[in-house]
Parts: structure tokens; sequence; C-alpha cells
């Protein structure tokens, strides 16, 4: 039996012009495994957050390496399009949340003012700007590899698979730092010699998943077999994946379900179920318990990276079809997190709401 999730979240944006009511909530146990329902309601209530954040400046962490002191300017003057939400990765997928819940819910109450948000960022004079900055300077080559261009690349394909006429405008408006973007993922991979085996934003698995979804989505044929190529090199031979070592503190990816998840993208059904049974087999078998991560303290903008695990988790479990358990797991992590979203901390409110809606983007 679903159950419709009927209040999500209790929100106050900090440092935001105007902040939003109050919403009550409707928790589930910590340890449930039933389905939850993205309704309307909880839809127009996750639209505000990115919202809210993807144009305001301030606060804002940089990636900026300072070279001259020319550099040192306000962040919109390199990042005319993703100033907001307090990082660049964080914006992009901002902008990628009210994309897909506009695609969603065509009824969603305040979609002109999404609509119109969109337009001013993802101009096609800012996307300029924005691949200018890649070339900057040496060290702005490698600016947010490979997260925040997986995080472009999701956001393009889910324009590009969008049929409305302003969807397929700021997808043109787009592409040039996608190109940019594949061409440094084929430049970059070969001269990868180990894959980065972390529960943060350097995650090789997760980078290449976003990318292979966008080549596969697009039709981009060298992207995609860069891709292939690369993943079977890094993980093919890889076995019993000690995933008893997970979380780390500070994760929000997990090492083991991403290389499991880009895996089963780049294998086909035959390869992937032996290579799965032996990369994780307590997964497939089904007495893996992987409780959800433990948040002590949602004000901390490092600590509150679990809550981003549990739904990245989920969403990895989700993409597992014919298996019970793991979707057992998916929608335990999933409930876990969303019941416990409700401080208004913007520490985790300028980001989390994405990874909320990707994993149900990919709920069964």
């Amino acid at each position: 039996m679903r159950i419709l999730f009927t209040a999500f979240i209790s929100v106050f944006i900090l440092s935001c012009n105007e902040p939003m009511k109050e919403v009550s909530v409707r928790t589930l146990p910590n340890n449930s495994n039933e389905s939850i329902d993205l309704t309307i309601e909880e839809a127009n209530r996750l639209a505000m957050l990115p919202m809210q954040c993807i144009q305001q400046p301030l606060p804002y962490k940089s990636g900026v390496v300072i070279t001259d002191k020319k550099d040192v300017v306000m962040p919109q003057v390199h990042h005319p399009a993703f100033y907001g939400c307090f990082d660049w990765h964080s914006a992009v997928h901002g902008h990628w949340s009210l994309i897909y819940l506009m695609k969603r819910f065509p009824n969603l109450k305040e979609e002109k003012l999404a609509i119109r948000m969109l337009q001013e960022n993802l101009t096609a004079d800012h996307i300029e700007t924005e691949v200018a900055y890649f070339s900057m300077n040496k060290e702005s080559k490698s600016f947010e590899r490979t997260y925040g261009w997986a995080w472009v690349l999701k956001l393009a394909e889910e324009l590009y698979t969008w049929d409305n006429p302003i969807a397929q405008e700021l997808y043109a408006n787009l592409t040039p730092l996608c190109d940019y973007i594949v061409n440094a993922y084929i430049e970059y991979l070969p001269k990868l010699v180990y894959p980065i085996r972390v529960g943060e934003h350097s995650n090789t698995a997760f980078g290449l998943s976003f990318a292979h979804d966008y080549a596969t989505t697009i039709g981009h044929q060298d992207l995609r077999e860069s891709i292939e190529e690369h993943a079977k090199r890094f993980y093919l031979a890889d076995r019993h994946c000690p995933i008893s070592w997970e979380p780390s503190g500070y994760d929000f990816l997990s090492p083991c379900l991403e290389e499991l998840n880009i895996m089963r993208k780049v294998l086909d059904d035959k390869e992937f179920a032996v290579w799965s049974q032996s990369f994780l087999p307590s997964l497939f078998i089904g007495d893996l318990n992987l409780e959800p991560g433990r948040i002590l303290d949602r004000s901390d903008g490092k600590l509150v990276h679990l809550d981003g695990l549990n739904f990245s988790r989920a969403w990895c479990l989700y993409s597992l079809n014919n298996c019970d358990h793991c979707k057992n797991l998916a929608d335990k992590h999933l409930n876990y997190s969303l019941s416990k979203i409700t401080d208004g901390e913007y520490a985790g409110q300028h980001w989390l709401a994405s990874f909320a809606l990707y994993a149900f983007r990919l709920q069964p």
C-alpha cells in the first residue's frame, strides 16, 4: 500500500529576502519500508527550495583559484548562470529540479515564475561566460570535475527530453557548455589511471553514470564509448566491495552502489548478472542489512551530507529491477531522510531537494 506523503517540509531559508511559510510534517518511522508518492502538494513545496536559491548570490562557496587581482570578483561575474544555491554544482542541479518538477507536474503552482527565473539565468550570453571560465587560467580547467560536469549533462538531458519550446530554447543555450564538458570528459578519462572511490563530489562512478545517461539519450557515441571503455577498465575486476565500511562521515554518495550503478549501464544484462553477484553478493542474496546514514546536526553543511547519501543510495537501489530486497532498502533510505528535512537549514536545503527528487525519479 502506497502512502501519500501529505506534508513534507518545514522550511525557512536563511538569508533570503522573504521566508517561506512553515509547513506541518507527517513523519514516518525510521525503519519504514513503505513507498511514498510524490504528490502535487509536495512538488509545489519542493519547487520553492531551488526557487529560493538559484538567484540568491550569497552565501556562496567559490571554486575560484586566484592567480590575478582581476579574479577577485563576485561569483556572479564568473558564473552568471549558476551563481546561487551556495555553490556552482548545487545551482546547476537546482535548475534541474525545476525542470524535472515542471515536466512531471504541468500544473505546478509557481510554473510561470520558475520559467522566468530559468530564462533569466540560462541565456546564451551567460552560458558563454560560464564556458569561458574554464579557460580563465590553467587551474580553472579542472573546475567541478566531474561532479558539476555530470549535473550539467543531467540538466541538459532533462531539457532535451521535454517537448516544450522554452525547454528547447534553454537546451540550445546550454549546448556550448555541454560540448565543452563532453570534450573534457573524453580528454580526461584516458589520463585517469585509477578511479576515485570516495563518497563525495569527485567520485568517478557517479560522474560516469550521469554522463553515460546523457550520451545515451543525446546519441553521443564518442562519449558513450569512452565511458564504457574506462568504466570497464576501472571496475570490471572488482570483487566483494566492502560496503560495511560505509558510510564515511561526510558521504553523500555510496562508493559501492555508485559503482554498481555505472556497471549496470555499461554491461549487458548477462554480464552484469555475473559481475554484480561477485561484486556485492550480500545485496542479491538478500541478507545485506544496510542502515540509513544518521545525522545528529543538520545545521552542519558536511554532516548533513548523509541525508544526501540516503537519497543517492535509494536511486541506485531503485535502478536494480526485479530485486525486492533492493526496493525495500531504497524505500527505507528515502523515508528516513524525507521525514527529517524539516529544520529550515540552508546547509541542506540548498541542495537536498534535488537528491530527493532524483530518488523519486528512479522509483519503480
